[in-house]
């Protein structure tokens, strides 16, 4: 047995549940010992054995396949074991519960992922896309992961720190030769380079935006009149009956959601009570709840009925709908194959029948097209960063444009290099050079335990 306090780690890291297969996970120094009491043999490094696994009070538990990882080469960076074992729920927790009678502890949420990082495997970037590689719903979602993983963010922060370190560098020069000043010229130069810097980094904020829609999908917010077909609209897109549709209006009282991929991306479909002129006092519920949808929304379909007259919208909804955020979908195209519909501000209009899937297609391509609009896929390097990258990045740029104010006021340079330094420790954050065991308690216990 080994010692409780040697640190070695257990943890299920499949789902809870019945299935074919379960792993569960050890990492720490104990790992290759835990291999030969519990399943005898010689453990060689990335070589799978199978094996019958025996418990403390030699009960054969299951036959198991199981590597062991020799660290550094392990996704942990230290020894590792990994046991898979039938997928019976009562198995598992009969072999987990071994490992921690073996002096094992269990692992808290994401603490395989920390040690990777703690122990140089990856940085905080890195870590982080494993969590979105998980979560992952859509092919951009996969594809932006997978870059993240790679390195991609971090070499784009790496150089970004590389230019700031150089400039705090001529910086610091001369707060080593204080009779020294900068020139009008110097001055006029390092000015020129922290603003190309700036720019760089305004780049990288400006795409949150799609890290948003890819990470939580594209909130499309479906509204219309009663009766439009704003619930078959729903179906027809999902590809099964969601909603209930009746010739009935105002069927739709309240608001479902629904997620579907469309092309590469995740939509979250929300399906809200139609926006009747003359509402009875329960669809005037259901249209406050469409109200504060529209708030939250991302996208808008506005349904349009072509047999009847143009609606109007509530103030509060069509307050927030221009080109750039609505798609006019003219529904019942069955029906009113000829009418055309105009609407003054609105370019993209969309002709479809929710009834028989004319028209569907074009719209989901259009979809797919204005997600994509929103990212910066057009090279290999391209990202999409998350809220704590673009907290770290807006605090780097506010340092970057008080350096600026400071060169054009002829500031002392010591005051100079105190702006660049807050810039490269707000870019240390992102990779996780720069320490902060808060932020990564916060950052790791979001996983899931296993991971």
């Amino acid at each position: 047995m080994i010692s409780p306090n040697a640190e070695t780690i257990a943890a299920l890291a499949t789902p809870v549940g019945t299935s074919a297969l379960g792993i569960i996970r050890v990492s720490g120094p104990g790992s290759r010992s835990l291999a030969g009491s519990s399943m005898g043999g010689n453990w060689e490094a990335r070589r799978i054995q199978i094996r019958d696994y025996k418990s403390l009070d030699g009960n054969i538990l299951d036959q198991v396949s199981a590597v062991f990882y020799r660290g550094p080469a392990s996704f942990t960076g230290e020894d590792s074991l990994e046991i898979t074992a039938h997928g019976s729920p009562f198995i598992l927790q009969k072999l987990l519960g071994d490992l921690l009678r073996r002096g094992c502890r269990p692992a808290t949420p994401g603490e395989f992922t920390r040690r990777a990082f703690e122990n140089g495997k990856l940085d905080l970037t890195q870590a982080e896309a494993v969590m979105d590689l998980i979560h992952s719903r859509g092919e951009r979602a996969l594809e932006m992961a997978r870059r993240q993983l790679a390195g991609g963010l971090a070499k784009q922060i790496n150089g970004l720190t590389d230019k700031v370190l150089r400039s705090l560098a001529r910086v610091e020069a001369y707060i080593d030769f204080p009779d020294e000043d900068l020139p009008s010229e110097d001055r006029e130069s390092l000015s020129q380079e922290v603003m190309d810097i700036a720019s760089e980094v305004g780049g990288l904020l400006a795409t949150k935006r799609y890290g948003d829609l890819l990470r939580d999908g594209i909130r499309t917010v479906i509204l219309g009149e009663p009766n439009a077909g704003k619930s078959s609209l729903l179906n027809r897109l999902v590809g099964s009956e969601r909603a209930l549709v009746s010739p009935e209006p105002g069927t739709t009282r309240d608001f479902i959601e629904e997620r579907v991929v469309i092309g590469g991306h995740t939509l979250r479909l929300i399906d809200t009570a139609g926006l009747n002129p003359s509402p009875s006092p329960l669809e005037r519920r259901g249209m406050e709840k469409t109200v504060e949808r529209s708030h939250e929304a991302d996208l808008f379909l506005w349904v349009i009925d072509p047999t009847r007259p143009l609606p109007s919208l509530p103030v509060e909804v069509r307050s927030r709908m221009d080109a750039r955020n609505t798609l006019i979908v003219v529904n019942k195209r069955d029906i009113a194959p000829s009418i055309v519909v105009q609407i003054d501000d609105f370019e993209l209009v969309m002709y479809v029948s929710a009834l028989t899937g004319e028209g569907i297609s074009i719209l989901t391509d259009a979809l797919d097209t204005w997600a994509a609009a929103h990212g910066r896929w057009q090279d290999e390097e391209g990202v999409a960063i998350n809220a704590r990258h673009a907290d770290a990045l807006t605090r780097a740029t506010d340092a970057l444009t008080e350096a600026r104010v400071k060169l054009e006021s002829a500031a002392p340079a010591e005051l100079l290099a105190s702006d660049l330094r807050a810039a490269l420790d707000s870019l240390g954050e992102i990779g996780g050079t720069v320490d902060n065991e808060r932020m990564l308690d916060h950052l790791f216990g979001t996983f899931c335990i296993g991971k």
